[in-house]
């Protein structure tokens, strides 16, 4: 017996000079067509790669979002709400998108569990609608929030920002009255999973942590992606990518438009031996992408085994 052939739906069959609903979207998004531009309202923010370009110190934006646990840095906001008091934080309770505190603060958590393509958008949507709530409210995003402002369009890009790495999340209800049983659940859970973290000083966004009895360097570089990465293979052709005795650079990250190479360093080093050494390879490493010739045969090896050993997290 022969098998029949099924036939989708006439809704799901494409017209002549249409797109079907199933079908690649002709923009290039790689959604399917229904969930882009042929979805009610049209189509979503596009997919931005380097998310936080442009913004003050844009590799610790990357490091908050992506590699450190519990942290927060003061941010200033354009005009008209450059009065209002805003902190970044690594994480908030129960991953909420912001909360709008007792004192009218806003705090602005980077680890959500949303995304819809333009990370920058997403937070801003999430900062917008904390701008306009009543102190207390915690923030919610729960659908796509379209089109609209970016974190670059509401932060001052000419304002320092400084991040404080804590050893968990206690400064959560630090000066606060005592957690709701929610938030106290939230909070015992997340200082469970919390790695020791610390940011080395003058050289970037590099932080040092221990994982399970091994320690690393994790160090997101300002350069675009290509551009780190000639500079790493030209470095670790020559021999001079070692931090200090023993350790080695393990392989990198690839994250929001960013590289972030990461070093295994000997146990018991810790984060400050690490400042000197990494200072001179961050000099190092500056003159290295400044580099404009081709690479020689044994740094696009090495750039090679470099680019073998990447991981993509945004």
């Amino acid at each position: 017996m022969s098998r029949k052939l099924r036939q989708r739906p006439t809704d799901e069959v494409a017209k002549p000079g249409q797109v079907a609903p199933r079908q690649p979207c002709p923009c290039g998004s790689g959604r399917r067509y229904k969930a882009c531009h042929g979805r009610p309202g049209g189509a979503p923010a596009p997919f931005v790669s380097r998310t936080f370009a442009g913004l003050p110190a844009e590799p610790d934006w990357v490091a908050l979002r992506e590699i450190v646990p519990a942290a927060t840095a003061a941010v200033t906001l354009l005009e008209p709400h450059a009065d209002r008091q805003v902190q970044l934080c690594s994480l908030l309770p129960m991953a909420a998108p912001a909360l709008v505190r007792a004192d009218d603060a806003i705090w602005l958590g980077l680890q959500v569990l949303h995304s819809y393509g333009d990370v920058s958008r997403d937070l801003a949507a999430a900062l917008e609608q904390a701008l306009s709530a009543d102190a207390g409210t915690r923030i919610v995003i729960n659908d796509d929030p379209g089109r609209g402002a970016r974190l670059q369009d509401l932060v001052d890009p000419g304002a320092e920002m400084r991040v404080q790495v804590h050893p968990g999340y206690d400064f959560w209800v630090a000066d606060g009255p005592d957690p709701s049983p929610e938030v106290a659940s939230s909070l015992e859970a997340a200082n469970q999973s919390v790695a020791p973290t610390e940011r080395l000083v003058d050289v970037g966004a590099a932080y040092w942590t221990q994982m399970g009895g091994r320690e690393y360097l994790r160090w997101v570089l300002p350069f675009d992606e290509e551009s780190a990465l000639d500079g790493l293979a030209r470095l670790h052709a020559a021999g001079d990518d070692t931090l200090v005795e023993d350790s080695r650079l393990i392989g990198s990250f690839r994250a929001h438009g960013l590289l972030v190479p990461v070093w295994e360093v000997p146990a018991g080093t810790g984060a400050a031996p690490l400042q000197a050494p990494a200072e001179e390879v961050h000099r190092r490493l500056q003159e290295a992408v400044a580099e404009t010739g081709p690479l020689d045969s044994a740094q696009r090896a090495a750039r090679s085994g470099l680019a073998t050993r990447q991981v993509t997290i945004r």
